[in-house]
C-alpha cells in the first residue's frame, strides 16, 4: 500500500511539472488579452487617471501608458498561453497589475483598515474593487519565480537548445 501511495504521489508530481502551470498561464493569458482587446478597440480613458498613475508611470504621456499597457496585455497574454518568455512578461503584468490597482481598482478614501477592506470585492460600490488584480497578482507570482512548467515554449527552447531538463 505504502509503494502505491508512493507511486501515485512520484505521478501527480510529475504531472504538476508538465500541468501545474499551464492553467495559471491559460487564465491570465486570457484575462490580459481580453483586456487588451478592449484597450485595442476602445477609446483612451487613461487622461482621466493619470494623475492617480504611481511615480514613474504618472510621468509618461497618457497616449504612450496606453499603448504601453495595451500592447503588453495583448502580446503578454498570448505569450503566457504559449509559455514563451514567462518571466519577463509575468513580472512586465505584473507591474502592470500594480499600476491599475493604484489607479483604478484601489478605494479613493480610506481611513481603517476595515474600510479599506471593503474594497477587498470583485463589484466597485464606491470602496474600490481590488481583489480580481490581487488574485491575478498572487498568480502571476509563481510565474516570476518558477517559471512556466515543462509544458512550455520556455522549456521547450531550454531543452533544445541550452540542454536542461
Amino acid at each position: 500500500m505504502t509503494k502505491l501511495i508512493r507511486t501515485l504521489l512520484n505521478w501527480i508530481n510529475q504531472s504538476g511539472q508538465w500541468l501545474g502551470f499551464l492553467g495559471l498561464r491559460i487564465l491570465l493569458g486570457w484575462e490580459f488579452f481580453e483586456s487588451g482587446l478592449e484597450k485595442f478597440h476602445g477609446e483612451n480613458w487613461f487622461a482621466d487617471i493619470q494623475d492617480k498613475f504611481p511615480y514613474p508611470f504618472n510621468l509618461m504621456p497618457v497616449n504612450i501608458s496606453w499603448s504601453m499597457s495595451t500592447w503588453f496585455e495583448l502580446i503578454g497574454g498570448v505569450a503566457l498561453v504559449i509559455g514563451l518568455g514567462t518571466r519577463f512578461f509575468a513580472a512586465s503584468l505584473f507591474i502592470l497589475t500594480i499600476v491599475a490597482i493604484a489607479a483604478v481598482h484601489w478605494p479613493a478614501e480610506w481611513r481603517t483598515l476595515a474600510e479599506l477592506a471593503q474594497g477587498y470585492a470583485i463589484t466597485d460600490d464606491g470602496h474600490g474593487n481590488f481583489k480580481l488584480p490581487v488574485i491575478f497578482l498572487a498568480m502571476l507570482l509563481p510565474l516570476i519565480l518558477s517559471g512556466p512548467g515543462k509544458l512550455s515554449l520556455d522549456a521547450w527552447i531550454a531543452r533544445r537548445y541550452l540542454g536542461k531538463a
